[in-house]
């Protein structure tokens, strides 16, 4: 059976007490890039260095997150001791701890181990609300591999480094991020032992994971629409909403005094009312929905009256 790179403690723990006991060398590290990273090396790995691995870390894909992170390179025994049984490295709050020898009982190499570490410290620098980003997946990886509408079906599950490790969105974005990062190095093996065939990375999903690492998602977009209705007879207004990520959808619509107004969030069929807008003020609607592989939806607002009516939408 192959290891899980994180074993079952996931990205969860590191054991203190081992850590303490392992004697280490190294801390902060420029490296050629110019930047500071705090990187210690087992003492048990003579042969290595810390400023080898500080150059390794600095040359992988990344954000301002790199500065944050402390690496701990050990040898497998004190990988296992640390991060759990069968586990050949772990993460935890800007922490790393990665295999950092070739062995024969390791079917990872010490920079697949790493880079698969490093994708744990993208996702926990990022957001992807509502959700954890640290368990999902950042957000444009995330709505790219459609995370939302499998976790909805049953067919993934964040957080779950047990059992369900290898459909635990998480350790699929780690190894999505280790796949992303071995391409732009020009590594071409692209081995996906750990994580199952159905999350094995698109084009366009490891494009959307570049895109987290140097873009990242901060907030939703903010839209503000404006139409008059005249005095004739009932009338029907769709405002078409592009919903490229999944997340948190909100709309909010101003509506003139007189007359009767309904506010309505619609599913891309323009049939289907998925929320219907509530008063929130003498003249204010507004309604939230999440947005869970809809690429587009619909605003409809019917008007009886005569006015503006101002609809502002806030989408992922």
């Amino acid at each position: 059976m192959a290891h899980s790179i994180d074993g079952h403690r996931g990205a969860s723990t590191i054991n203190a007490a081992a850590r303490t006991a392992i004697t280490w060398r190294g801390g902060p590290v420029t490296a050629s890039t110019g930047d500071v990273l705090n990187v210690f090396v087992s003492d048990l790995l003579p042969a290595e260095t810390p400023e080898k691995w500080a150059e390794l870390i600095a040359g992988l894909t990344h954000g301002p997150e790199l500065t944050r992170v402390t690496a701990r390179i050990a040898t497998l025994a004190e990988v296992q001791e640390l991060c759990g049984a069968r586990a050949l490295g772990c993460y935890r709050r800007n922490e790393i701890v990665s295999l950092g020898e070739v062995t024969p009982e390791a079917d990872s190499t010490p920079e697949e181990v790493l880079r698969h570490e490093y994708g744990h410290h993208v996702a926990f620098n990022r957001t992807n609300a509502p959700w954890r980003a640290a368990e999902w997946g950042p957000k444009n990886w995330a709505s790219a591999a459609g995370i939302c509408p499998r976790v909805s079906r049953g067919e993934a599950f964040p957080g779950d480094s047990g059992r369900n490790y290898a459909r635990n969105p998480g350790e699929a974005w780690a190894e999505v991020y280790r796949l992303m990062d071995e391409r732009k190095a020009g590594v071409t093996t692209a081995r996906w032992p750990i994580i199952a065939p159905s999350f094995l990375p698109t084009e366009a999903a490891l494009a959307a994971a570049e895109r987290d690492v140097v873009a990242p998602w901060v907030a939703n977009g903010k839209a503000v629409h404006r139409r008059i209705f005249g005095t004739s007879a009932r009338r029907v207004w769709w405002i078409p909403l592009k919903t490229p990520l999944d997340g948190e959808l909100t709309l909010s619509a101003t509506v003139p005094k007189s007359g009767l107004h309904e506010v309505a969030l619609v599913a891309p069929d323009r049939r289907r009312v998925l929320r219907r807008a509530q008063w929130v003020g003498r003249r204010v609607r507004s309604t939230a929905a999440t947005v869970c592989g809809q690429r587009t939806l619909f605003a409809r607002v019917t008007s009886t009256g005569p006015g503006t009516v101002t609809v502002r939408a806030s989408t992922p």
